[in-house]
């Protein structure tokens, strides 16, 4: 089934998310739709599935032109989608997530469950899913949730498969098993969009790369293209994928986290026993999948959550229990998760979010009134410094771009000298080329002896900047392992092995890998 989108737009207010973008998915084909977050990627594939309707262009298929008024009309005509945040309800099984709002009847208007389940299985077995229709969905791993949404989209005969950043939520090796699962179906036949802002994944797997940025197309590409190639069409310039950093000099311990517990409202641990040693001049990385306790351990270590039990020392003083105004003003540093409600006041000037957390204080507050001047001349050395592009320092925060925006929190961060800096997820929803300039200043505040804890679910940020680097999984620390550890490793850390059985299942796959390739090479010289 080929797929046309020709001229399709899309508006919300005054703002064009899509402007006129043409694209061809052709039969059998994997099409990575590449772009930063926020480009328009998910909202054009939102046009294509029903769930938005289009203000201008027009949707094809094989050639004819084709209306979806909604979700329904589009799977009808062949097209399933996997959106980001699964669409599963947690107590139902498998089988009866799969068929829902789509169930076999048998006699009196009964649902046919045995029917359900033939359905899984039948697709399960042919992919190699390795599913279990019966199992509860709260019960399965996030990678296994996902191909649930896929058997899902599959059971309604889908041909064309959208993919809306598949890996966000997944282990390296569950990643790499999501690319054989891709693999598999268009071998099948299927035509799969894949979604994403990860150059690595795209080099990986896909036929036909475009590339979406600020809403329009602005170019295609081979697999064959490099990440700073792919990078530099995302961002419009050219762009260091990686960034310099000499070996840290480490300076004595700074923070020491220890045995940190904290309970949810009905009792259950999202932090167990974590205990961690910072040292000055050093950068700690928390990796793990999204939901095992990182978020929590950093709003704790900065007081937005109170602990149930273990201590917080920074240079020796305990911070545990404090607010978070006595923790800033001990010297910590702290870009929120979410800068959009935790890291800044979208209403507020670029020049008011940058004294945030200061605005009490001299220079900008004198004998309790704000002091402008002061204020105006602090924001025109951030925004010069810290190369925050913005028509003035007197326009509300929320007309900056992302990067821009975290420019502007980070800015206002490290324009006070620091004991600890605490980054969570500091590059979310961040161009490429903003990226580099933040982890540039991050490890320019590491290098005049600063501790700093990364948070990040980007496996590459984490490799990129850490000294050393902190798996969890389910609220707990499984290890902490050097920044030399492997990308497998990690993987298998990050599902909840220790560091020492990581390092042996590692070990076992390269040997059966080299047995198996060992075999393949005898069988080509027979």
């Amino acid at each position: 089934m080929k797929l046309e989108l020709r001229g399709v737009t899309k508006k919300f207010g005054d703002f064009v998310a899509n402007d006129a973008i043409d694209l061809v998915i052709e039969p059998g084909q994997i099409h990575a739709l590449l772009g930063e977050n926020g480009a328009g990627k998910s909202t054009l594939m939102n046009v294509l599935f029903g769930l938005y309707e289009a203000d201008a262009g027009e949707i094809l298929i094989d050639d004819v032109p084709v209306q979806f008024d909604g979700p329904r009309q589009a799977m009808e005509a062949g097209i399933g989608m996997v959106h980001q945040h699964f669409m599963l309800i947690p107590v139902f099984t498998v089988a009866e997530n799969v068929v829902m709002g789509n169930e076999p009847i048998k006699m009196l208007d009964l649902i046919d469950t045995n029917q359900a389940r033939r359905t899984v299985t039948e697709i399960s077995d042919r992919f190699g899913f390795d599913v279990d229709p019966d199992a509860l969905i709260e019960d399965l791993p996030v990678g296994v949730q996902q191909r649930v949404e896929i058997i899902k989209a599959l059971s309604r005969q889908a041909s064309i498969l959208i993919l809306d950043e598949p890996t966000a939520v997944l282990t390296p090796q569950e990643t790499d098993e999501l690319m054989e699962i891709m693999r598999q179906l268009k071998k099948a036949g299927t035509s799969i969009v894949f979604i994403t802002h990860k150059l690595r994944e795209v080099k990986e797997v896909a036929d036909t790369i475009t590339v979406i940025r600020r809403g329009k197309v602005v170019g295609t590409a081979s697999p064959k293209a490099s990440q700073n190639e792919l990078a530099q069409l995302m961002v419009g310039h050219s762009v260091a994928l990686t960034v310099e950093k000499k070996p840290p000099e480490l300076k004595g311990p700074a923070l020491d986290v220890h045995h940190l517990c904290l309970l949810d409202p009905d009792g259950r641990p999202l932090l167990d026993d974590v205990s961690l040693t910072v040292e000055r001049g050093e950068i700690l990385a928390v990796a793990g999948v999204q939901g095992n306790g990182q978020t929590e351990l950093a709003e704790t270590l900065v007081g937005l959550r109170r602990p149930t039990a273990g201590s917080i020392k920074l240079d020796n003083h305990e911070l545990a229990g404090l607010s978070v105004h006595d923790v800033l003003a001990a010297g910590v540093g702290f870009v929120a998760e979410d800068r959009s409600t935790d890291g800044m006041i979208a209403d507020f000037t670029v020049a008011e979010n940058l004294v945030l957390d200061q605005i009490d204080e001299a220079p900008f507050s004198k004998a309790g009134a704000l002091d402008l001047a002061a204020i105006a001349e602090h924001a025109r050395h951030q925004i010069e410094e810290f190369d925050v592009r913005t028509q003035s320092a007197d326009v509300p925060i929320s007309t900056l771009s992302g990067g821009n925006q975290q420019k502007v929190v980070l800015a206002r961060e490290l324009s006070r000298e620091l004991r600890l800096l605490i980054a969570s997820q500091p590059t979310r929803g961040v161009d490429v080329g903003s990226i580099e300039f933040i982890h540039q200043r991050i490890v320019a505040e590491r290098d005049v002896g600063t501790p700093v804890i990364i948070v990040s679910t980007e496996l590459d940020e984490v490799l990129a900047l850490a000294d050393k680097i902190a798996v969890m999984y389910r609220g707990r620390v499984v290890d902490v392992v050097p920044p030399t550890t492997s990308r497998g490793v990690l993987g298998l850390m990050m599902a909840g092995a220790s560091y020492e059985d990581a390092l042996k299942e590692e070990a076992a796959a390269a040997k059966k890998t080299a047995a198996k390739k060992a075999v393949q090479k005898g069988d080509d010289h027979e």
